[in-house]
């Protein structure tokens, strides 16, 4: 018998023991070694996704690990491999598949929301979902490859090519990734970040930040591109000011990049569309290319994961550890090591 965090009503945790599904065909059985805790974990944890998630539910989708048993049919991996898991299950039937679109399959299977996730210390996917890893990458900086990949695809989304000038409104860890990729592609780049701690994280890692409370964020655009305005800004706070933030600083047919998950309607300046000839992009989720890319970025050190890790905690304090990202700004990222127990003891 093995253990699992399990979501069971809003703002409920428990660590429980759960039994291992043997893989069946095309299926390997993982020992998840890393979880990392998302901003879409806490929608969970908060109740706010009950109408999809389906109780008990074992939630986390960034993850690494080792493959522990193949299924039969399974080719390429064996016991003890390095991998990660692109968490997405497509149906290749609806029309956004049948476009070649399968990471936003209209039917999509997002593992670790929709079934059961990666917080467990045995963990049965579809050998089809596993990313290689090298064995030189250390499992816990691994299992920031997921974020890192949605980084990726929102960068390629936009476009951003070198020597633009790129802003990120939201200093959280999808922003700082995606702030870092646009450096890694030759941008120029400023991150928006109400958070006195985030921002100086941002500046360790080299990155210039701009505290919207305390300065004119367009004027400093204006002042920075020669009124130009900005080529790409990416809107990763979820925040209505946000939202504003990130349309005002671009320039003439500049792209702005939706990154967050807006709950509700945001009023936005259409006329300024208009005038200026914007382009609004969508970004949501990743392909495999993003993720090979993602782990190349991480094992090379362009994305220092190390740096954006704040705290490990044992498989049995991931409950507290979801109380403590609540906080927000002096937390970046928690992972869940589902290797030991509370008093550190291999398990």
């Amino acid at each position: 018998m093995t253990l699992a965090v399990r979501y069971t009503a809003a703002r409920t945790l428990e660590t429980a023991p759960a039994e291992t599904r043997s893989p069946g065909p095309g299926e390997v059985e993982l020992a998840p070694a890393f979880v990392g805790i998302c901003g879409t974990d806490l929608h969970i944890f908060h109740g706010d996704m009950d109408a999809r998630v389906h109780t008990p539910a074992v939630l986390g989708h960034e993850m690494s690990g080792r493959v522990v048993r193949v299924g039969p049919d399974v080719e390429g991996w064996a016991p003890g491999d390095a991998v990660t898991v692109m968490p997405l299950r497509w149906d290749n039937t609806c029309p956004a598949c049948l476009k070649g679109r399968q990471y936003v399959c209209q039917h999509l299977d997002f593992i670790g929301i929709d079934s059961p996730g990666a917080m467990q210390q045995r963990w049965t996917v579809p050998a089809s979902t596993l990313i290689r890893l090298p064995e030189t990458l250390p499992l816990d900086r691994a299992a920031l490859v997921e974020p890192t990949a949605v980084a990726v695809h929102d960068v390629g989304r936009a476009e951003v090519a070198k020597g633009e000038k790129v802003v990120v409104v939201g200093g959280g860890p999808v922003g700082i990734l995606i702030a870092l990729v646009a450096r890694a592609a030759g941008a120029d780049v400023r991150v928006v970040e109400l958070s006195a701690h985030r921002r100086l994280l941002a500046e360790e890692l080299g990155l210039s930040t701009w505290d919207p409370a305390a300065v004119d964020v367009p004027e400093l655009v204006g002042e920075w591109t020669g009124d130009a305005g900005a080529d790409v800004a990416f809107e990763v706070s979820g925040a209505a000011g946000g939202v504003t933030t990130a349309v005002d600083v671009l320039g003439v047919r500049g792209r702005l990049c939706l990154v967050a998950i807006h709950p509700k309607p945001r009023e936005i300046n259409l006329h300024r569309f208009f005038w200026r000839e914007l382009t609004l992009v969508g970004a949501r989720l990743y392909d495999r290319t993003d993720f090979e890319k993602a782990v190349v970025l991480v094992a090379d050190g362009t994305i220092p994961a190390e740096r954006l890790i704040s705290k490990v905690v044992p498989l049995t304090e991931a409950p507290a550890a979801f109380e403590a990202l609540e906080g927000g700004g002096d937390v970046m990222k928690i992972l869940v090591d589902c290797t030991t127990d509370t008093d550190g003891a291999t398990v």
